[in-house]
């Protein structure tokens, strides 16, 4: 296991606590407490390197990288190594939205298809009784199907994002639709996520990795994240000190 490629004002302590004080999530009353080091629990999971970062009081004040990049290579993980976020994405999406919400260009409450321009929500018999609203679709009670998505493997044919709505190949999921009330109930939906990214390019009149970088990455200080697949950011870039990497879509 490498040592910690990045660090800033380290915290022994913690550090100490993230490398050798990992704790079950489960204790039980009477019995000696048990402490994981990283190391034994990266081998359990079969997991080859991650990027662990110590965020005090809304500032990250340590970072470092354990492991490799990839099983049976030497390629170290760092502080500053680009990881895919996968649905980390979502509230951060939903931090955009709200952005425009807070801005008055956008309401919970309003049915999506009167932003939505260049695809819309097609209508049903669940439709003409209840909207799908950007409240739902951020509360995963819109409706919308399409729990998850496998991704594609680097090298094959990827579809566009109304290709992904509409279930077209090369996508991989089916369309993206209502096939319940409304409102009735909670249900896990990338695919709500999937209408919200279109909603948001529609009413940005902007790519949305543009979107995410002007909304929410830059404000929050994160330049070395995109929601662009592959990464525009060069691995080689220098990572400024008290940010985090990550890659995501």
């Amino acid at each position: 296991m490498n040592a910690p490629a990045y660090s800033q004002n380290p915290i022994d302590g913690h550090i100490d606590n993230v490398t050798h004080g990992l704790r079950p999530p489960i204790a039980i009353k009477g019995k000696p407490a048990v402490r994981w080091t990283l190391t034994e629990r990266m081998e359990y999971y079969h997991v080859p390197g991650v990027s662990i970062a110590i965020i005090d009081n809304g500032q990250v004040v340590w970072a470092g990288g354990f492991g490799v990049k990839q099983a049976g290579t030497t390629d170290s993980v760092k502080a500053s190594t680009l990881f895919q976020a996968a649905s980390i994405s979502k509230p951060i999406t939903a931090s955009a939205a709200l952005q425009l919400v807070g801005a008055e260009k956008l309401s919970l409450d309003e049915d999506v298809n009167s932003y939505l321009k260049s695809w819309k929500v097609p209508e049903n018999s669940f439709t003409a009784q209840e909207k799908v609203t950007l409240r739902r679709i951020l509360s995963h009670s819109a409706g919308l199907t399409v729990h998850g998505f496998p991704g594609y493997s680097s090298g094959i044919s990827t579809p566009t994002l109304q290709q992904i709505l509409d279930g077209e190949k090369p996508a991989n999921t089916p369309a993206i639709r209502v096939d319940i009330l409304p409102g009735s109930l909670f249900r896990y939906s990338g695919g709500g996520f999937s209408v919200l990214q279109q909603l948001l390019i529609d009413m940005t009149n902007e790519p949305f990795p543009l979107t995410m970088k002007r909304l929410v990455l830059e404000p929050t200080g994160m330049p070395l994240s995109t929601s662009s697949s592959p990464s525009p950011i060069p691995a080689t870039r220098k990572r400024p000190a008290g940010t985090m990497a990550e890659v995501w879509c």
